[in-house]
């Protein structure tokens, strides 16, 4: 029998305070490992600095690693199940918790309160999920039960480390598959390019083009394990799509059939990549920001030459404590300065890179909040405003005067927009939207400091959705919509659909939302049929959703027409594996969402 999210949170209270495993039997050490944490025991946690790395491993995912030493209340694991752990943690559990497990998005797991939590509690929480947006990865079907053993094990034991990446070891990786000079001069091709959209196919480490006409695949190219985004050029020609391997494939539109040129690694684990936009350098310049290394790499924009590389390992902003692994979570690019907007989560600053004079880098640091994670600019394109997701703010930028407009509480547990939604509410004039991952909550924050000045840089408005889990909101200058996914809620039919507001129905004291039933819809009668990402075409009257499964499951694209909000296609494919993220070309180059 399921447990509901109640039972669930009864069942882990229980379980928290069982004593670890080791090898089948209990140990008096892991006995004396019965107290539950505090919550002023998990807050401190929370809070305080990591301690120095000692690189250790190579390639985390890679690394079988050490049959680890006999320890008391530690399960021991073979060098094979530290390798197959490592890869798991790697691929499912890093970008949340952490490569050194420190905790962002989700909480830390290191071993010192992993110990305290035991193995039966991991186990059951790995299993089961949470509504606050931890997967129920074994319910799911994502991991089988032995491997969510094998997980609960291996955060018992302390984590791996991985190695540095610099620029010989970025160079050594760095191919330019088709030189410039061999590439068209015009395009070669009959696509309309506006129209395309880039598919992530996460498991098969591939992108999927797809003609938003057709709805036709035009090509499948080979990229990085899990592509975590793709990113135009100034131009529309070029397209970029970075894994969370941290490989960068750069893809030419204008040849006859779209196929990568050039790749380059930045590191062992990466998620931002983005071009040059301001006027005059347009195309010049591409930069990929890692999570392992913390650092970014500005590089040439047509051949992927890195150029320079950066560390963000520093103090956090308001501690001034020092931070080993400050990630680069994402990066924008400014349209009123040469500079790209790069976002550290554990440090909390944001740095405005000016790439005027590459060689002698200007960069202004912002202190902002924790951990700062995804956003998106306002409509005017001048403002940006990023999730701060560990204290459940948002901070907000003005990138042409290239200061700190001010940090709001986001209105609900942990905020996660992707770009977000901009749309003009009824009453509060232009705002912008974001959902959670830890509730229900959907807030909108007024964007118009001239008109609206009343308004301006503050919650105006709260709704609620489905329920937690959500990883993206969605609307367009064209739509009366907003969109809301909640992937990561543990409940099947939450995860499988999106609500949709009215804008209109804003104005009523609490306005109800519509559900898609977007699995149902796909026909796919298998799985978990997690709803994920919505993507206007360019013309803004249908959206795209990616009804991602299992590697070993059917997955699909479902096409809603967003005047009626009825099914209008259904793209099926056996090569369509494990779709997330789509990125419409002219909507992602102009930064409309």
């Amino acid at each position: 029998m399921r447990l509901s999210p109640i039972s669930l949170t009864a069942k882990l209270v229980l379980a928290a305070g069982l004593a670890l495993l080791a090898s089948g039997q209990m140990t008096d050490a892991s006995a004396q490992e019965k107290k539950k944490p505090s919550p002023a025991d998990i807050e401190k946690h929370k809070t305080t600095p990591s301690e120095r790395y000692q690189p250790s491993l190579d390639i985390l995912k890679d690394k079988a690693g050490e049959e680890a030493a006999a320890k008391p209340g530690v399960p021991r694991l073979t060098a094979a199940e530290f390798g197959r752990a490592n890869q798991i943690y790697f691929e499912r559990c890093a970008g949340c918790h952490g490569v050194l497990r420190k905790g962002a998005t989700g909480k830390a797991l290191t071993t010192d309160l992993t110990k305290k939590l035991g193995f039966e509690y991991l186990r059951d929480f790995i299993t089961y999920g949470s509504p606050a947006g931890m997967p129920n990865w074994g319910t799911s079907g994502d991991l089988k039960t032995e491997e969510v053993e094998l997980m609960a094990k291996y955060l018992l034991n302390e984590p791996a480390q991985p190695p540095e990446f610099g620029m010989p070891e970025i160079k050594a990786s760095w191919k330019v598959l088709v030189p410039v000079d061999k590439r068209p001069t015009r395009k070669m091709n009959s696509l309309d390019i506006d129209n395309l959209f880039s598919v992530t196919l996460r498991d098969s480490g591939e992108v999927a083009l797809i003609d938003g006409a057709s709805k036709k695949i035009v090509v499948i190219i080979k990229t990085g394990y899990a592509v975590h985004i793709s990113r135009l050029s100034a131009s529309g020609r070029y397209l970029y799509a970075i894994g969370r391997d941290a490989k960068i494939s750069l893809i030419d539109l204008w040849m006859q059939t779209p196929a990568a040129v050039a790749e380059i690694k930045v590191g062992s684990e990466a998620r931002s990549v983005e071009t040059s936009k301001m006027k005059g350098f347009e195309d010049k310049y591409a930069i990929a920001g890692s999570y392992w290394p913390p650092q970014y790499v500005i590089m040439d924009g047509s051949t992927l030459e890195p150029i320079k590389v950066v560390s963000t390992r520093g103090m956090i902003y308001d501690t001034q404590e020092y931070h080993p692994e400050p990630r680069v979570a994402s990066i924008v690019a400014s349209h009123y300065q040469p500079e790209f907007i790069v976002n550290v989560k554990e440090t909390g600053q944001i740095l405005l890179v000016n790439y005027a004079d590459v060689k002698n880098l200007k960069v202004t640091a912002i202190e902002a909040e924790r951990f700062l994670h995804d956003g998106g600019f306002d409509k005017t394109g001048r403002y940006f405003l990023v999730a701060a997701n560990a204290r459940h703010k948002v901070a907000i930028v003005d990138t042409k005067e290239g200061k700190l407009v001010g940090v709001v509480e986001s209105g609900g547990q942990t905020p996660h927009p992707g770009r977000g939604a901009n749309f003009d509410h009824p009453k509060y004039g232009p705002v912008w939207a974001t959902s959670h991952l830890g509730d229900e909550t959907v807030s909108f924050i007024g964007t118009d400091p001239v008109k609206n000045k009343q308004n301006a840089w503050k919650v105006v408005q709260k709704v609620k959705g489905q329920g937690g889990g959500s990883l993206f909101i969605k609307s367009h200058p064209s739509s009366k919509n907003i969109y809301i996914d909640t992937p990561l809620n543990p409940e099947a039919e939450i995860s499988s659909s999106v609500a949709v507001f009215s804008i209109a129905d804003l104005t009523q004291d609490k306005p109800k939302y519509k559900v898609l039933p977007i699995g149902q819809w796909s026909g796919i009668a298998q799985g978990q049929r997690r709803v994920v990402q919505g993507e206007f075409n360019k013309a803004g009257d249908e959206i795209w959703f990616s009804v991602w499964n299992s590697k070993a499951q059917e997955s699909a694209i479902v096409v809603v027409d967003d005047k009626t909000l009825k099914l209008k296609a259904v793209i099926k494919d056996p090569k369509l594996i494990t779709p997330t993220g789509k990125f419409n070309v002219y909507n992602t180059r102009k930064d409309v969402y």
